[in-house]
């Protein structure tokens, strides 16, 4: 599938709205995607790409797994490294990744499978993984039922990973589908953590400066204005976590 990865290495250039405004992902999702693996993380390697500052990275730790995570972007792996200094960040990408034939029992992709070459990826993870092993591409996507939240969205315009089928996400011929959850949940954030989420986006962090603040003009109106928004402090996100496990072909 050819898709517009211009904008996936710009993430860098806003790490510390990324940081302060991107959601983690509920346990609940995690430990489903865990029970899909069977028996204990404890001796297993994980491999997360794509890993970002570590929001997944942080989920899959303190498990008893070995586990690695794979960035392209270098200050985005360098803020992964010092939040998580326990876990080894290597430089690489989903078709391109930095770990040997059959040594991982799970590799993760958390908002980042929309930026690969999903053919190439797929043989590349069928390479990594044991036979046992799995593959679990997740997605935080906004709930869009609520009004509040949809609104929010036509102001800000949709992103590459909310015009992508996070439902049934496309893979190569080394892989097959397994099992598919999804997870609704809210993340509270404050204004500044809302501003944050929004200009972390790659293609906000494209915009020009007029254009941005315009946008953001936008968003603070709808934060001060809207009845249920009005005269609140915390704004509770509504989410829907969406995990899709897929196995290799032997």
């Amino acid at each position: 599938m050819q898709r517009d990865t211009s904008n996936a290495l710009s993430f860098g250039n806003a790490v510390a709205a990324y940081e302060l405004g991107r959601p983690s992902y509920p346990a609940a999702a995690v430990e489903w995607m865990l029970a899909q693996l069977g028996g204990e993380p404890a001796g297993r390697t994980f491999v997360d790409v794509g890993a970002g500052t570590g929001k997944f990275t942080a989920a899959l730790l303190h498990r008893g797994a070995e586990v690695v995570a794979v960035e392209p972007d270098a200050t985005m792996r360098a803020t992964l490294s010092a939040n998580l200094p326990e876990v080894r960040a290597l430089e690489g990408t989903g078709e391109h990744l930095p770990v040997g034939d059959g040594s991982a029992d799970l590799v993760t992709f958390a908002q980042a499978w929309h930026w690969v070459d999903e053919h190439a990826a797929s043989a590349e993870i069928a390479r990594a993984l044991k036979a046992t092993g799995a593959l679990a591409l997740v997605w935080n996507i906004r709930d869009d039922r609520v009004d509040w939240v949809q609104e929010l969205t036509g102001i800000m315009g949709s992103s590459a990973a909310e015009d992508y089928d996070s439902i049934e996400p496309p893979l190569g011929a080394h892989l097959e589908r397994s099992a598919y959850a999804e997870f609704f949940w809210e993340n509270p954030l404050t204004r500044d953590q809302v501003i944050a989420m929004i200009t972390s986006r790659s293609y906000i962090i494209a915009m020009g400066s007029d254009e941005r603040a315009a946008l953001l003009d936008r968003v603070e109106k709808l934060l001060d204005e809207h009845p249920h928004l009005a005269h609140r402090t915390v704004y509770p996100m509504p989410y829907v976590t969406r995990m899709t496990i897929a196995r290799p072909l032997r």
